[in-house]
Order: C-alpha cells, then structure tokens, then sequence
C-alpha cells in the first residue's frame, strides 16, 4: 500500500464533496506522510515494508505528493518512488478531479533482477453531491509481467456518515490476465471513520504487490480488508490501520499496516 496515494484519494474524496466557496477559503499545507506493514505468506517467513512521503495542497484543489518505498516478501525485495498529483475543478454541484500517478524503481526476486514500473491516469467526477463516477488506466510493467488495467467505479454518498463503492478492473494488453469486481463500504464519524471491502477473480500477483518468483503468475483470487482512521487534531496527525487477507488458489498471504499522517503548520 503506498501511503502517498492512499492520502491524496482521501484528500479527493474531501475535495470533490466540498463546495468551491470553502475551497478558496482554505489555504496551502504540507504533511509528512509515514507507513510500515508486515505480513505473512504461505510457505515463507513473510515480510514486511516502509515508505516515506510528503504531501503538498497548492491550494484545497490541487495536490502532489512525492515517497520512497522499500518492500520486502519471502526472497524477493524492491525500492521504488513515487509521485502523484491531482486537480479538480468545476462548479458546485459537478466537479471533476484528474489525476496521475508513477512509481519507478527496481528490485530482485531472489533469482534475478527486475524493474518496478507503474503508472496510473484518471478522472473522478462528481455528480449532485451524492454520486461518484472514476475512469482509471493503470500501466504495468514488473518484471516480465506487463500490461494495462482499465478501471470503473462508482460510489454513493447515502449520508454523512455512509458511502459505498462498487469497481471493476478488467486487463486489455499484455500478460496480467486480471478481471477483479470489487466493492467497498466507507463509514464517516466525528471521532473516526471505518471501512471494508472485498475483490474476487483472476489476477496477476504484480497487481498484489506479490514478487513473480513466489508463485505463477495468475490465479484465482479472494481478498478481504478492513480498516480504521482516526484524526488527532491536537497533535495535528491522522492514523490509519488496514488489515488485509488474501488467498490466491491456496497461497495466503496477510498484511497489517500502519499509516501516520503529520500536518506541518496549522
């Protein structure tokens, strides 16, 4: 899980059910965003991984993050960084994000070496103040594993306090032979907010973040996570914890992670 990321989607959700007006009343800010997670796979001695970023609002409509990750999984370990952006724009009740994101970096499976390459452009756009729809491309190219995953979702804002997401990634190109439903609940409250989803089909183990050299390359997958974030105004800090389960065809692998969030200023 890239820290990075998962902070300017949150951000966007915030943005795009906001109002322009509060938008322009909000000022620039800068947070330091920090995770580390461990997990275990099935026939190994597991793993685990850190990342460090830093995010930056030019203003409550425009944000850029930059981090480094390190990962680390039975043999095989890579370092990549990363750097995404978004901007969202548009009237009250229709407004759209566009987004990009890119990880670069390079690894070793414990029998070869290989390049980590990711790259990822969207739009989410915002419907009424209830309903999202995103249009994702995510390039890929680990390792010998290359291709695109297209992606759609939608998500309903049924109140305050419940959204839910229902998504599908399906590859067009290359090798990654992932066709992955997924649905998602996300629950909003003053003092912390939760969430859950699952994701069923086939898919590619670099969609996983799993190293190629574990286990072939494609299998059945079942995935189930759940999680919680809570803010800390006092201390001007966010933590999140996400514990995720999946069995592909047999080969389990959990994962627990910790994401910190610092907001530097006021």
């Amino acid at each position: 899980m890239n820290i990075a990321w998962t902070s300017i989607i949150a951000t966007l959700a915030c943005v795009l059910f906001s109002s322009p007006a509060s938008a322009q009343s909000s000022t620039a800010a800068d947070r330091i965003a920090i995770s580390a997670d461990a997990a275990a796979l099935t026939g190994t001695n597991g793993g685990g991984g850190a990342s460090l970023g830093w995010l930056h609002n030019f203003d409550a409509s425009t944000i850029a993050g930059i981090a480094a990750e390190h990962q680390v999984l039975a043999n095989a370990q890579w370092t990549f960084a990363s750097l995404n952006a978004s901007a969202t724009v548009g009237p009250d009740n229709q407004r759209y994000s566009f987004y990009g994101e890119a990880h670069e970096g390079a690894g070793h499976d414990g029998f070869r070496a290989f390049h980590y390459k990711i790259e990822a452009a969207g739009v989410i756009g915002n419907f009424g103040h209830k309903l999202l729809a995103q249009i994702e491309d995510k390039r890929i190219d680990v390792e010998s594993t290359h291709g695109n995953l297209p992606k759609v979702g939608l998500s309903y804002l049924w109140s305050t306090h419940l959204m839910t997401t229902a998504a599908y990634q399906h590859s067009i190109s290359g090798n990654l032979g992932t066709r992955l439903p997924s649905l998602r609940v996300d629950g909003y409250w003053a003092t912390v907010n939760l969430f859950g989803g699952v994701s069923w089909g086939p898919s590619s183990l670099v969609v996983l973040n799993l190293p190629s050299g574990v286990v072939p390359e494609v299998r059945r997958l079942k995935e189930g996570y759940v999680g919680a974030s809570k803010p800390f105004p006092k201390l001007r800090s966010e933590v999140t914890l996400v514990a995720d389960y999946i069995d592909l065809s047999g080969v389990k692998k959990s994962t627990l992670t910790l994401n910190y969030i610092f907001h530097i200023g006021r």
